[in-house]
């Protein structure tokens, strides 16, 4: 056990710990247009829900949307009433969300190890590149990570002290979990802690544990009502839509083209642990030194279960592995101390700066192996937002990482942190401004305009929902007819009859077929 530290010194962590968060959850938060498809199609729902006032069953396009339940809604909901409809407001419930997390991870992870290293290992979540996407994306993503995280904390403070506050707290964090994104909240938990209760001989106490009614009233209270509510509105429609398609058949089958191999997340975590993924090789060489404490047991259970859990479901997507990331990243923190060559750890993040900077060259390189005309105005437009400037600064986040690591007074620990600092600046400020330019600005753009001329849409051979969002209207998605106005790619430009292009950039197009 840690021994107790000086209020003065946790004040200190808690102030450079929300420093980080601003930097890597809050900094241009508004910065790049709503990504599709998932930050339009949340973005819209929201929309449909306050222009409708149905706060109880969400639309999208005028059409009921199952996918998930109800709290990120009602939060976006909030934040757009408080702020207007912009990106900002749709992407603050995710930011907040993940603070919450980063406070909830320091809090309990400071009485496992003490401050130092409860800083770094939420200071190395709060900035790794998946984490920093996620926690500033307008989906439930952030929401879900931070129930779950707290729902899975606390059951090991459970574990770790027997404190029945810690239980009901997990309860409490699991019901809203189950508000957040449904099922998983509570798959994970039990799968989890049932496992790491086997191998430590305790199945039987925690069963007994689980059945516990005060905290099964407390789960209820919070997750059952809006469940109940929807079924009276909407009846087998919800049931069918919500737990039949969007749970069950996302594992069984492969749901809107998301499939992979078994292997599939093994890149995803190399990359989205960036720019600390050597850390995760620390962790798999020291195993045998870190499986003896009871407490890493727990952490690696929890990380193998999300990693197998996945990559045997017939849906995949990057974003399921940060499930797991909880427990790595507090791993990884403990085995930073065991790493025989922690000056080694920075060349996978140099590795990767240095593609960046010859970014252009491998997409002028790979353009020839393509035909399809939107691919290679997409590839085109890389080449266009990606010249010199974008060279020059790739190239001083290099050489700031580099010079980091020949700061004498810097602890490994420092360096690790200091790296994660240049990759947050270096998304938000650079990257993901870049990304919103090429992929969804042209989408804005064209949305605006039809807001502004009083056009009706039909969409076809492309979904971008938010498109709706922008346009503040509905669109048809089907084949366009002569007269009518049409949003599609460059590569069915030339099938469609007399068009008169009102708007075209990166392959994005809005049309009017003349009569």
């Amino acid at each position: 056990m840690p021994s107790n530290p000086p209020k003065s010194e946790t004040w200190r962590f808690l102030l450079a710990l929300g420093i980080i968060v601003l930097l890597s959850f809050f900094l241009g938060l508004g910065s790049a247009p709503l990504f599709d498809v998932d930050e339009g199609a949340f973005s819209e729902a929201t929309r449909e829900m306050i222009v409708g006032k149905n706060y109880l069953t969400t639309y999208l396009n005028g059409a009921p949307r199952f996918d998930k339940p109800i709290l990120i809604y009602w939060l976006q909901a909030l934040s757009v009433r408080g702020f207007g409809l912009s990106e900002f407001a749709f992407r603050l419930p995710s930011a907040l969300a993940g603070s919450l997390w980063a406070s909830a991870m320091f809090i309990f992870a400071r009485k496992l190890s003490g401050n130092r290293q409860a800083f770094l290992a939420t200071a190395m979540l709060v900035l790794s590149l998946q984490v920093t996407v996620i926690a500033k994306a307008a989906i439930a993503d952030a929401l879900l990570n931070c129930f779950l995280a707290i729902t899975m904390l606390a059951v090991l403070h459970h574990f770790r002290t027997g404190s029945k506050h810690s239980m009901l707290l997990a309860f409490g964090a699991a019901g809203f979990g189950m508000l957040a994104k449904g099922p998983i909240a509570i798959i994970i938990p039990l799968a989890v802690c049932t496992l790491f209760a086997l191998q430590d001989g305790t199945l039987k106490i925690w069963l007994k544990r689980i059945v516990n009614p005060i905290g099964i009233a407390i789960f209820l209270l919070i997750a059952l009502p809006w469940y109940l509510l929807e079924y009276r509105d909407q009846g087998m429609a919800f049931i069918e839509g919500f737990f039949l398609k969007h749970n069950v058949n996302r594992f069984s089958t492969s749901f809107e083209g998301h499939s992979g191999s078994l292997f599939y997340y093994i890149p995803v975590i190399i990359i989205g642990l960036m720019p600390f993924t050597g850390l995760l090789f620390s962790v798999l060489f020291n195993l045998k030194k870190l499986l003896p404490d009871r407490t890493n047991r727990f952490l690696a259970i929890w990380v193998v279960f999300v990693f197998l859990f996945f990559s045997l479901s017939g849906t995949k997507l990057p974003h399921y592995m940060i499930y797991g990331y909880t427990p790595l990243f507090l791993l990884m923190a403990r085995a930073l101390p065991e790493s025989k060559h922690p000056e080694r750890l920075a060349l996978w993040p140099g590795v990767l700066l240095a593609l960046l900077i010859f970014l252009p060259q491998i997409v002028k390189t790979l353009m020839p192996n393509f035909t399809d005309p939107y691919i290679l105005a997409l590839l085109a437009g890389a080449i266009e937002l990606t010249g010199p400037t974008h060279m020059v600064i790739v190239t001083l986040a290099l050489l700031g990482l580099t010079a980091i690591q020949f700061i004498p007074r810097f602890s490994p620990s420092d360096k690790l942190v200091g790296a994660g600092v240049i990759f947050a600046l270096l998304i938000n400020l650079h990257l993901m401004p870049v990304a919103g330019r090429l992929l969804q600005q042209p989408v804005k753009d064209a949305a605006l305009m039809a807001k502004k001329e009083g056009l009706k849409i039909v969409m076809w051979k492309l979904y971008n929902p938010s498109f709706l969002v922008y346009s503040e209207s509905f669109v048809e998605k089907r084949a366009p007819r002569p007269g009518e106005t049409v949003l599609t790619t460059i590569r069915e430009l030339n099938t469609l009859e007399n068009p008169d292009v009102l708007y075209q950039k990166y392959g994005i197009v809005l049309a009017k077929l003349m009569p």
